[in-house]
Formats: structure tokens, sequence, C-alpha cells
């Protein structure tokens, strides 16, 4: 499997970027990868990338978008944070994957059993993560149930994959709320700015509608 060129990138709608990923993770799954030279895409893509996606997901070594969705050298951009959240640096990325690199689908990538969302259930304090789990505290507040405060924590593991779908859901409305770049480029049908969940336990993404 050859690197994306501009001209195989130009091809790619934003539906076949998602069915692209899906494949991807249906490979991975089943442990079979694309036939690919990874040293010649390296070669391949020297002068120029072309990625057909941005990948917005957790720093969790498990995690790594490249590997679940089985793709190579050039193939998507990956955006990670602890708690795949947005801040106005990862939008700018965002946009400058979008609109000047040419990317024509974001996923903003939860995962089950996420440390960042348990951290922020629990509301942990440590120097500089304190802050970093407040972007994640309005998903932990949007989760009403278990109203038993004794359940609204790490150990409550539905809880934690509960606000961890929330923080994806509303990631992507601060995308749009946030930048007139890509509300526009979605509106126009550009692209297409979706939320997936990793199973850490089963390798597969649900992608949501």
């Amino acid at each position: 499997m050859k690197a994306h060129t501009k001209e195989t990138q130009a091809t790619m709608t934003p539906e076949m970027s998602i069915e692209h990923l899906k494949e991807g993770n249906e490979r991975f799954q089943n442990n079979l990868k694309a036939d690919r030279n990874l040293l010649e895409q390296v070669k391949d893509t020297s002068n120029g990338q072309f990625p057909f996606a941005t990948i917005l997901s957790c720093i969790d070594s498990r995690v790594s978008s490249e590997l679940i969705f089985d793709q190579g050298m050039g193939d998507i951009f990956s955006v990670r944070i602890a708690g795949n959240f947005a801040n106005s640096d990862i939008l700018g990325s965002m946009e400058f994957a979008c609109k000047l690199a040419g990317t024509k689908l974001i996923v903003v990538l939860g995962h089950t059993s996420c440390g960042a969302v348990k951290g922020a259930c629990d509301d942990a304090k440590l120097g500089n993560l304190t802050g970093m789990l407040e972007k994640i505290k309005p998903a932990v507040n949007a989760v009403l149930e278990p109203q038993d405060k004794s359940l609204r924590n790490s150990a409550n593991s539905n809880f934690v994959n509960s606000v961890s779908k929330k923080n994806v859901q509303l990631t992507i409305e601060k995308i749009v709320e946030e930048s007139d770049v890509l509300a526009e480029m979605q509106n126009n049908g550009d692209i297409m700015i979706v939320g997936a969940m990793y199973d850490i336990n089963t390798g597969a993404v649900t992608f949501y509608d």
C-alpha cells in the first residue's frame, strides 16, 4: 500500500474516510495488517504529506491511532492530549490539518477506562494536572446518573465510560462553537466531525452518529 498523494487525498470524501478507518480497525481486530512498506512510505512522503483524517485522541499508551486504525506514514494527523479535549492550540492544529493540509475528517476518539476521565471523576489534584482535569469536569457534571455521590467516582466503570462518551460529545460541540473555520467547512460538506470510542478490552472502535 502506497502513501497518500495529493491526487488520492483529493478523491477521499468524509464518508469514504470514515469507511477507511473502519476497515483499518477491522484489520487490527483480526490481527491483519495492510501490505505496506513503511520505509518506502517515508521516502514517498519526504517531500509532502497528504493525510485524509485528523484524529484527536488521548495520550494513553494503548490508544495509538496509527495502530488501531492500521494506517501508515502520512495517512493521518494524530493529535494527542490526556482526556482528548480541545483547546485553542488544538483547534489551530486541526484548522491547519483541514483547511491547509486537506484532511476530510476529524475524529474525536475517546476510550474506555480513561485515566484522565477517572481523575476528573475523583477530583484529583496534582500540579498542572489539576487545571487540565478541569477541562473534563463539564462532562462529569453533565452525566446525571447515578445521583448517589458514592457511585460517581473512578471505581464505577460504567460511570467513567459514560463520562468519556459525554466528553467526546462536548468536545465536538466545542470544536464547532469555537472554530469558525471548521464549522464552515463542516456546513459546506468539506469535512465531517465525528465522535468514536475505543474499547481497550476488545480493540474495537465504535463510531457515533
